[in-house]
């Protein structure tokens, strides 16, 4: 089974420059999107999408964040959300349960500049591994997290850690954040392929060259519950894919 995610940055600006053709040439089982910055009804997908079952989760402010998932197979159910209304309203997570695991998506929100929305922030990552271990009880399947989850966990994570120490996206809470999901029991497919693998980014800023140099940070993933690392058959980073500041990164299941 081959999962992508990809924030498209704007899935309109995305199928613009060439989203279609990558869908059909990756020909995932399953596509995961962030920051779709549309509703469902105000897209046009092209042919290269009619095999999959669509599910949308817009935010309520126009043109702002939002995620879905294309899929193959038809889910058993579908939930938007994380089940706590002062989340919800952004279009930030959709979780699909299959006989085998339960797949969320999710678009973390960012710390923004100055760190000006760390607390809500740090309160989001407290309570979506909590809705992810609910997932986990409640289905009696393992979890696959994939997204955006607007972090860099290690060093490693990034091209100039130095320099961005209190930055949004690799402060020591957010940093926190991420190992504490790991310390409950999921675990990040890329590094535990590549533990060591430098220069694997998945998102560059769009000034001074930054993804012709290589200057990016590793903020896409997927993780799983642990208890299933062992189908892991592959987990890859897509630099190569444009389209959007972010590229895809991709989990491939045995």
């Amino acid at each position: 089974m081959q999962l992508v995610s990809w924030n498209v940055n704007g899935i309109r600006a995305a199928l613009n420059k060439g989203m279609a053709d990558f869908v059909s040439t990756a020909n995932p089982d399953i596509l995961c999107l962030q920051e779709t910055k549309a509703r469902a009804e105000q897209v046009d997908l092209p042919l290269e999408f009619g095999s999959y079952h669509r599910y949308w989760n817009s935010a309520q402010k126009p043109g702002y964040s939002g995620t879905a998932i294309f899929t193959k197979t038809p889910p058993l159910s579908v939930e938007y959300g994380i089940r706590q209304e002062h989340h919800d309203g952004e279009g930030r997570v959709i979780t699909a349960e299959y006989e085998d695991f339960s797949l969320v998506t999710v678009y973390t929100p960012n710390a923004q500049d100055e760190l000006r929305r760390l607390t809500y922030r740090m309160q989001w990552d407290a309570d979506f591994l909590a809705y992810l271990k609910s997932l986990e009880e409640e289905k009696c399947k393992p979890v696959i997290c994939c997204g955006d989850l607007n972090v860099s966990h290690q060093e490693i994570d990034l091209a100039r850690p130095r320099e961005n120490r209190r930055n949004a996206g690799f402060s020591d809470e957010e940093r926190s954040g991420f190992a504490n999901m790991l310390s409950a029991g999921f675990t990040d497919t890329f590094r535990h392929l590549y533990p060591d693998q430098k220069d694997a980014y998945s998102w560059w800023s769009y000034r001074a060259g930054a993804r012709e140099r290589n200057i990016g940070w590793r903020l896409d993933y997927f993780l799983i519950s642990t208890e299933i690392r062992t189908r892991i058959a592959d987990a890859q980073i897509l630099p190569q894919i444009h389209g959007s500041d972010h590229c895809p990164v991709s989990l491939r299941l045995k």
